[in-house]
């Protein structure tokens, strides 16, 4: 597999994934279960997820970028 196709294989990119398909299970059962405390905690978890993506990739768990 070359540098150029990792195809999201990373820390950064699996635990966005990860955490956000947790996210939306929570939201979800927040949801059939009329609980709206985990519904809005499902909500809140959703940027959470985003901002540990960008700040694993910051770190430089992401994408190698070419400095060329």
């Amino acid at each position: 597999m070359s540098e150029s196709s990792h195809h999201g294989h990373t820390v950064a990119a699996w635990a966005l994934s990860i955490l956000m398909m947790v996210a939306f299970l929570v939201g979800s059962l927040g949801l059939i279960l009329a609980n709206y405390t985990i519904f809005w905690i499902g909500v809140i978890l959703v940027p959470v997820s985003g901002i540990v993506g960008k700040v694993l990739a910051n770190m430089g768990f992401g994408k190698k970028t070419n400095s060329n």
